[in-house]
């Protein structure tokens, strides 16, 4: 008779899930990358919109989190191999599957900044 097998520890799901977009600018990034592909400069300026006082990212910070987000499977590198260089950012379908998730995310901010405001102009 063969020996049952104990299946592989899979770990806590919601700490998998904060690792995979752990970093300041990750959600932004694949939000932004849901009406299809952008170039860097196109991600880059696309995350100082909507921030007050936001100083612009650095661009070794927006490559590292690219790079984090291509190695979680979340987008893919397109590099057209032409000069001057030309590169696009586009979501895979694991990054098009956490799109209803960031949605939900964006529907709470909302909520909670719409009941905050009456609060804050009271101060």
């Amino acid at each position: 008779m063969a020996k049952a097998t104990k299946p592989a520890r899979v770990g806590c799901p919601v700490q998998a899930f904060q690792k995979m977009i752990a970093g300041k600018y990750k959600l932004r990034i694949v939000w932004d990358l849901k009406d299809g592909p952008l170039r860097y400069s196109e991600i880059r300026v696309g995350l100082l919109r909507g921030l007050v006082g936001s100083k612009e990212i650095a661009p070794r910070v927006l490559s590292r989190e690219l790079k984090a987000l291509a190695l979680a499977g979340l987008i893919e590198r397109k590099d057209f191999g032409v000069v001057p260089p030309k590169v696009e950012y586009r979501l895979t379908r694991r990054g098009q599957s956490f799109v209803p998730v960031i949605a939900t995310i964006a529907e709470w901010g909302h909520r909670y900044l719409e009941a905050e405001a009456p609060a804050m102009a009271a101060e």
